[in-house]
């Protein structure tokens, strides 16, 4: 499926305005986990690949799994090994050591977890708690986060830590800021794209600051289980 020319506009400011406020979760994942060479790495709703450019300069091999179209042409420009689909069976010599999920369906889950070796480690993230976290508020109320240890228990995972990690969201100004919220995809949108982007605006103005960025801080949490 070849993407259209909206859809790309907005995975590139996926990719090059909003993609980056996730880069400290994503380090302190692979520091808490050692992520190093000799680990193979898979990333479930890999967006533009950032995540994976982070492991792979760490040392491991890593590959995604994106259905969206636009956002899995940028991340193959970065790294050939992206799907739109998980693999059925374990790639390459031997299966995944870490699989990095933000708020998958249980349906994705179960499809990935068997490229997974036993004994590896599963990565569920997704939001904190709404007390800490500014997006919600902006966005009108959602997103809200699910139940990462249900989740990782519905899929017979076994619990092994977890943890909260403050990533803000900043922008250099309002207009970057919108761009990089409506290319989460998180925003309810309508027929009106200019009445959205009106209503956006006027939500973030009491994050604006002096000199005209915005500043969004959030705590987003993740689970550590091992596939057993």
């Amino acid at each position: 499926m070849t993407p259209t020319p909206t859809a790309t506009l907005v995975a590139r400011d996926w990719a090059e305005i909003q993609e980056r406020m996730l880069v400290p979760l994503y380090e302190a994942v692979y520091d808490r986990l050692e992520v190093g060479p000799g680990d193979r790495l898979l990333g479930l709703d890999c967006g533009a690949g950032l995540a994976l450019l982070l492991a792979a300069g760490r040392g491991a091999a890593a590959a995604g799994v994106e259905a969206d179209p636009a956002r899995r042409a940028l991340a193959r420009e970065r790294l050939l090994d992206v799907a739109a689909d998980p693999p059925a069976a374990p790639a390459g010599p031997r299966p995944y050591d870490v699989l990095l999920a933000f708020s998958p369906s249980a349906q994705a889950l179960d499809a990935a977890l068997p490229s997974v070796r036993r004994g590896g480690a599963v990565v569920l993230a997704d939001w904190g708690p709404a007390e800490r976290c500014t997006v919600p508020v902006v966005l009108g109320g959602g997103p809200s986060p699910n139940d990462l240890d249900a989740t990782a228990a519905g899929a017979g995972l076994v619990p092994d830590g977890s943890g909260r990690v403050f990533c803000p969201f900043g922008y250099a100004d309002v207009d970057s800021a919108v761009r990089g919220l409506l290319s989460t995809g998180l925003y309810e949108t309508s027929s009106d794209p200019a009445q959205v982007e009106k209503e956006l605006t006027e939500a973030l103005h009491p994050y604006e600051r002096p000199d005209g960025s915005v500043w969004l801080p959030n705590i987003f949490r993740y689970v550590i289980a091992r596939r057993p």
